[in-house]
């Protein structure tokens, strides 16, 4: 949640590094900064606030030196002050550190530190580490040697990153549990915990493993083994996302362009490779009991993953929160769970593949991150290949692995015999169509939704309610609009109205409805018989009709018209539909959508 950069080069860094920490804004944002050695020592500035704001008060434009550190943070140990800002120095000023992770020890560290006289200068778990660094070269005086002796106390997760003027020319970098990958340049190398950093500067990636460590220069790098110290030989893999991919593309928003992103993330989706969708679909066979698991939007990819195994293989595959995971379930070895995480770095998800496989349970997942610590733990791993989503709140990236989820659980149905082979493909040509479908109905509706939205953003109160797999596409969409609104939304099931939830309802309290396809049946009518629950209660509906529907366009007080579409493709496109609907309701409201309150893209700790 946190956004570590560091580069040593050829050339001044001061610039290079500030664009890194904006390209990681979107993964911490409340404080920043960076140190640059030059000259023989090593400048320190930062403070709090967003990037842009930050540089005005600081000037790091200022800053000259060929190698730096930088650090985009969001608080975890420590309030939001200049103090608790990274990077860290030690008492002596020559070791600097940034940090992203938890040190779970720390406390215990800080005490012994502070028996020898070292002062503490913030509340973070991040300076303990600058500390023993000083406090530890007294006796060693080897500065990668004390690097190793000081990295093998920690306890917990961490990527970090240091300066120090006894090595001049080098950063010293290790991971466990938390991202860190190097970027090669010409001339120049980063280190980073996420490659959107130097994304526009090179593709050229490393990727570091748990319990390794490296040593980067602007030429060269090394990286080594944290337990026996054997230099490792790592493969460079070329990252396929671009600069242009991650830019704005003209939209006001990031999460704007994310929205309009999605007819060729369906496309990048059905184009993954089949071998991937079929090894992870093996899996499911080979174990009695498997679970689906996720955590905020990931888990309600799971809960609509678990209706499409029902509905396409015949399995009863539960969905499970990932914090929840290693409380709620008896684990054992005759278990398989997919896993879904964007990042492939989710604190929750990692510690439940963790429980997962200490009870030899088999584990996959799908990630949208090369490299990451769960695509690394994982038996089996399919790379979403969505591209960077640099909004906070996520689209693109659950909507790829929506489609990825209906595919692995058409090929489970293919392969215990309960999906025909025709039917499959016959689905699978209903979801290629879906690309076009959805571009033209994003262009032709989001006028409509834009002025609906702001006909109703002065709504505090919403229930969005669905039925089967509209359940958890109503649960999702609540939490968009919670995400980017602030206001109240809740997701419930359709069925719950007359089991408590009617006492809500008044002219005041919205309610958006997911509606299912008349083809649907008897799902059809029932949500219908809920819409007309809520309207004799003197309650107003939004809800999703096709322009000839129009027993249900009479029961709503707003309709989201609907293009004529197979009903496979009816959940997808209101999904869509939804997400656009919070949007420009947030836009109305004038919040920061790309950068909501309390949140950060990446979850990486406990």
């Amino acid at each position: 949640m946190c956004g570590i950069s560091a580069i040593a080069s050829h050339r001044p860094v001061a610039g290079s590094l500030l664009q890194c920490l904006k390209n990681l804004e979107y993964r911490g944002y409340d404080s920043c900064g960076m140190a640059i050695f030059d000259q023989g020592k090593i400048e320190l500035r930062k403070n709090v606030g967003h990037v842009a704001k930050v540089d005005e008060v600081e000037q790091f434009h200022e800053m000259q030196g060929q190698i730096g550190i930088a650090h985009t943070r969001w608080a975890t140990h420590g309030g939001v002050t200049q103090a608790n800002s990274h990077p860290h120095a030690s008492n002596d000023g020559t070791f600097v550190v940034v940090h992203n992770g938890i040190f779970s020890n720390y406390q215990a560290l800080r005490n012994e530190l502070k028996s020898k006289g070292f002062v503490f200068h913030s509340d973070t778990d991040t300076e303990v580490l600058a500390n023993l660094l000083q406090d530890l070269y007294v006796g060693i005086g080897d500065v990668e040697k004390t690097f190793v002796a000081a990295v093998k106390r920690l306890e917990g997760s961490y990527a970090v990153a240091v300066l120090t003027p006894y090595l001049p020319n080098q950063i010293l970098g290790a991971k466990k549990d938390s991202p860190l990958v190097l970027g090669l340049g010409d001339g120049e190398n980063y280190l980073t915990s996420d490659i959107n950093a130097y994304i526009s500067q090179t593709r050229d990636t490393v990727l570091l493993g748990d319990l390794e460590y490296v040593i980067v220069s602007k030429e060269n790098y090394q990286v080594k083994s944290l337990v026996t110290g054997e230099t490792l030989h790592k493969e460079v893999i070329q990252v396929q996302w671009d600069k242009e991919t991650a830019k704005m593309g003209g939209y006001s928003h990031f999460m704007l362009k994310e929205i309009f992103d999605q007819p060729q993330t369906v496309n990048n989706a059905l184009a993954i490779d089949d071998t991937q969708i079929q090894a992870v679909a093996e899996r499911f066979l080979s174990k009695t009991h498997n679970f689906a698991c996720g955590v905020g939007t990931t888990f309600y990819v799971a809960m609509v993953t678990s209706y499409l195994f029902k509905r396409y293989a015949g399995l009863y595959v539960p969905a499970v929160s990932s914090d929840e995971f290693p409380t709620l379930l008896p684990l054992s070895a005759d278990q398989h769970t997919l896993f879904f995480s964007q990042s492939g770095e989710t604190y929750d998800t990692r510690m439940a593949v963790r429980a997962a496989q200490n009870a030899g349970g088999a584990t996959s997942a799908v990630v949208n991150v090369v490299g990451s610590s769960i695509s690394q733990m994982v038996d089996q791993c399919i790379f979403q290949g969505s591209g960077p989503e640099i909004c906070v709140v996520s689209t693109k990236a659950a909507f790829s692995q929506v489609v990825i989820g209906w595919r692995i659980a058409m090929r489970v149905g293919r392969l215990n015999g309960t999906l025909p082979a025709a039917e499959e493909q016959r689905i699978l040509g209903v979801l290629a169509s879906f690309s076009d479908l959805l571009e033209r109905t994003l262009n032709e509706e989001s006028g409509f939704i834009r002025q609906l939205a702001k006909k109703t953003s002065h709504i505090h109160n919403w229930l969005f309610m669905g039925k089967d797999i509209y359940y958890p596409v109503a649960l999702e969409s609540a939490l968009k609009m919670k995400e980017v609104t602030y206001l109240h939304a809740e997701g419930l099931p359709a069925g719950f109205l007359k089991h408590g939830t009617l006492a809500m309802v008044d002219e005041k309290l919205y309610s958006l409805f997911f509606l299912p396809s008349p083809e649907e049946g008897e799902l059809y009518r029932s949500t219908l018989a809920a819409i007309e629950e809520v309207k004799a209660r003197n309650g107003v509906v939004v809800s999703f009709a096709t322009e000839d529907n129009h027993e249900a366009r009479e029961k709503m007080d707003y309709c989201i018209q609907l293009p004529k579409l197979p009903k496979e493709l009816n959940p997808l496109m209101q999904l869509v539909l939804a997400q656009l609907f919070s949007y420009y309701s947030a836009l109305h409201l004038g919040l920061n959508i790309d950068k909501p309150r309390n949140l950060a893209k990446s979850v990486t700790v406990g």
